[in-house]
């Protein structure tokens, strides 16, 4: 893969809420910009055009505060259009980082640029595919991919039925939310993801854990399997089921990989070792715990949700607890009352038990949310869903301002050419 390319696979995700300011009386540019509309990349990020340039920025951000971004375009690269950034400079709040389109290709001015804390040169005309790259892989570079979510599911005890779950999850983001999704089970060869998904274990998760370590992205992409669009799974399950299947700083690594490519991330850690569910549940934006009535399984349920909340110090607002298969074995199940107060807490998704449902769409490799009675299971996932997948967790636009420094942004990145 080329250096291009891999820059571009790096932000592809859904972009952290920013905002972006154009500085430009050229139409064509701001027509290229404004396109930037039908990125998907772009949902939350905020596009301004202001006709003008550094002086109207500098007049704009003089007692405002600035946005994410500032995009100068210019004529003229002189020693006084220099001047004129250095003053903008100093409008500018810590963090704001900038990028100048001109007329010419100059290496000496790349330099001067980068020397300023420029974090990209562009050369005129620009197209809205280079502003889309280039943009995105600034805010990636100064904000992180922050937008991104990972939503764990773990089992309270085996056969409760969690893979049908985050599968029928991750068939409802895709299609349904429109959402690129990716679903990855972390159970090595113990995984059943191929037998629902319809793929052959083209890989094991140890490949996938190695080579994101190498920065491997040729072998990472052919790992994947495409079920659509836009989901995305790990074609793993060939790993030998006796042995140990990663470290801890492996997994990490692969996660934080697939976190600034996909803007959601879905982990079945139900059948893994107990090392990874740690991992995964420490760093989790969102925990589903999946229990059944089964007196064993909600005794199980109550130690995990103790486990979890001491392991992410304290707190367990970020975990929902489904009680699936309700209605298995009525006389003998735990009444939802007293599942509550066992569970200390009321805001419980229920799902009854319908062997042939599941069965059927595990089978056939379907689409939980197109069989019968499958659509209204997969809308109590995405209700849960939704709660970590609005315009949540992007770093705020600066409004004021304090932090003004003498330079523009920490961007003192490459630049490139266009």
């Amino acid at each position: 893969m080329s250096e291009a390319e891999e820059d571009k696979a790096h932000t592809a995700t859904l972009l952290p809420t920013a905002r972006v300011a154009l500085f430009t009386r050229d139409e064509q540019t701001k027509s290229s910009f404004l396109a930037l509309a039908d990125d998907w990349r772009y949902a939350r990020v905020t596009l301004e055009v202001h006709d003008g340039d550094a002086d109207t920025a500098i007049a704009m951000y003089k007692d405002a505060g600035t946005p994410h971004l500032v995009i100068v375009q210019t004529d003229s690269t002189d020693d006084a259009f220099l001047t004129k950034l250095e003053t903008l400079s100093g409008c500018c709040s810590e963090g704001t980082a900038a990028i100048v389109i001109g007329p010419i290709n100059d290496v000496n001015l790349y330099r001067k640029l980068v020397g300023m804390g420029v974090s990209d040169y562009m050369v005129r005309p620009v197209t809205t595919e280079q502003f889309g790259d280039d943009i995105a892989g600034a805010l990636v570079e100064q904000i992180g991919a922050s937008g991104s979510r990972l939503i764990v599911f773990i089992g309270a005890k085996g056969g409760v039925g969690v893979t049908s779950l985050v599968e029928g999850l991750a068939w409802g983001l895709s299609d349904t939310m429109g959402q690129k999704t990716f679903l990855l089970d972390s159970a090595g060869g113990w995984s059943s993801l191929s037998v629902g998904m319809d793929f052959e274990p083209a890989t094991t998760l140890a490949e996938a854990v190695r080579a994101s370590m190498e920065g491997s992205e040729d072998s990472l992409s052919r790992m994947m399997f495409h079920a659509s669009e836009k989901l995305t799974v790990l074609s793993s399950g060939g790993d030998v089921m006796l042995d140990d299947v990663v470290s801890t700083e492996g997994f990490e690594t692969l996660l934080d990989h697939l976190m600034i490519t996909y803007p959601v991330v879905l982990l079945d850690v139900s059948a893994s070792p107990a090392s990874l569910k740690r991992t995964a549940l420490a760093r989790a934006h969102e925990i589903v715990l999946v229990t059944t009535p089964a007196l064993s399984a909600i005794r199980a349920a109550r130690t995990l949700l103790q486990e979890i909340k001491q392991l992410r110090g304290g707190a367990d607002n970020a975990v929902d607890v489904i009680v699936n298969m309700e209605g298995l074995a009525p006389k003998y199940e735990v009444p939802k009352g007293q599942i509550e107060a066992g569970l200390e807490r009321k805001d419980i998704t229920h799902i009854a038990f319908d062997p042939v449902l599941f069965v059927n769409a595990e089978s056939k490799a379907a689409k939980l949310g197109e069989e019968k009675g499958g659509d209204a299971i997969v809308d109590k996932l995405l209700l849960l869903a939704r709660k970590v997948l609005g315009t949540e967790g992007g770093n705020a636009m600066v409004a004021d301002d304090a932090g003004k420094q003498g330079a523009l942004g920490g961007l003192l990145h490459k630049l490139k050419a266009k």
